[in-house]
């Protein structure tokens, strides 16, 4: 009896830094024997047709771009993106649960923690995919769990397993969190479910070689 392969899906943030690093993690899922298909969100659809790779599935879901919809403020383009990707997501993953190749696993970029909610909506597990260097994630964890007092005054605080680090190399918002409180958001937010149920990992990335 032939070996049934292992359904990932993979859900890059819609920024190239973010994409490139998941797309070629997902080239080493597929060398294992995985079948991988990489969710493209609509506002990237055409810039990801140049990165795809014939071992890997595509598919688009919508994420709000072709509404046209004018939101003011980064807040409320944030909280729709959400919306809208969150109801797409679901029905891509609906769909895909009445194929040949039910999905078992969602990898999602650490950008967008509420993923993994809808992907236990339907029982897969869920793998945040984080793309920033080990050293940052650690700044923004510390800071996550609290034991980072913000805004940064003073010495900077002393953290397990790092070297001593001066104010300048922390992240600017870290010391005026009223610089870009939503992308401050995002990057705290990281690790707001990474403990809230089984079945949730992380996934680091530590140095991807280039040719």
């Amino acid at each position: 009896m032939q070996r049934q392969e292992t359904h990932i899906l993979v859900i890059p943030f819609p920024i190239q830094g973010h994409i490139n690093p998941m797309l070629q993690f997902s080239k080493r899922l597929t060398s294992k024997g995985a079948r991988v298909t990489i969710v493209t969100l609509s506002s990237i659809s055409k810039s990801i047709e140049a990165l795809q790779d014939t071992s890997i599935n595509f598919e688009i879901i919508s994420d709000g771009i072709e509404e046209g919809k004018k939101l003011e403020s980064m807040d409320a383009r944030a909280k729709h993106f959400k919306l809208i990707v969150s109801q797409s997501l679901a029905k891509l993953i609906e769909k895909q649960n009445g194929s040949k190749h039910p999905p078992k696993i969602l990898i999602y970029d650490s950008f967008m923690p509420w993923v993994v909610n809808v992907a236990h909506q339907f029982d897969l597990d869920g793998a945040a995919f984080f793309t920033q260097s080990c050293g940052v994630n650690a700044i923004y964890y510390h800071a996550h769990q609290g034991e980072i007092q913000m805004p940064l005054q003073g010495p900077s605080p002393s953290l397990p397993s790092m070297p001593s680090l001066g104010i300048d190399d922390l992240p600017s918002f870290l010391c005026d969190t009223a610089s870009y409180p939503t992308f401050l958001n995002l990057v705290l937010n990281q690790f707001s479910n990474l403990r809230k149920r089984s079945g949730s990992c992380a996934i680091l990335l530590t140095v991807w070689k280039t040719r």
